[in-house]
């Protein structure tokens, strides 16, 4: 039997006694990553985290996403971490070895830190595939913050 998520059938958590950073990769800010910013507060607002208890670090790209994660889980006070970015292909294969090195070290962070960390970070072929992704239902920003979110609670 397949479980669906608590966003697609409609179930809603208090998780207002959380504390949740955000770390999200400027680049295609404007175009991309400012929109999974959108879909991910929207979320922890409707899951009633406090805007208070929301910090939100911005990395220049991808690569940064651990480090500015690392900024986050020193103080030891946030329950549940965020990553939103983009990688698009391009001529070569840098999105490959992008990609792997984040989510790796995203792997390595969470086991250190034992705290969850969600990875909303695209990984697509185009712009256009980016912003089927990031905007309305399908904003993956919004799934990457109830991931966050379901991890945090199961405490």
């Amino acid at each position: 039997m397949q479980r669906k998520s608590k966003e697609s059938d409609g179930v809603v958590k208090n998780a207002s006694k959380l504390k949740v950073g955000v770390v999200v990769s400027d680049y295609y800010r404007d175009v991309i990553t400012g929109q999974l910013l959108t879909g991910a507060l929207e979320t922890l607002k409707e899951w009633k985290v406090a805007e208070k208890n929301i910090t939100i670090v911005h990395t220049p790209g991808c690569f940064e996403l651990p480090y500015g994660c690392i900024a986050l889980l020193r103080n030891k006070k946030y329950d549940a971490v965020i990553t939103l970015g983009c990688i698009v292909k391009g001529e070569t294969d840098h999105d490959k070895y992008i990609a792997s090195s984040v989510s790796q070290g995203i792997i390595d962070l969470t086991v250190k830190y034992g705290k969850p960390i969600s990875l909303g970070m695209l990984t697509v072929n185009n712009l256009a595939q980016a912003t089927a992704r990031s905007t309305g239902k399908n904003n993956k920003g919004r799934e990457a913050a109830v991931a966050a979110l379901e991890m945090a609670l199961l405490k």
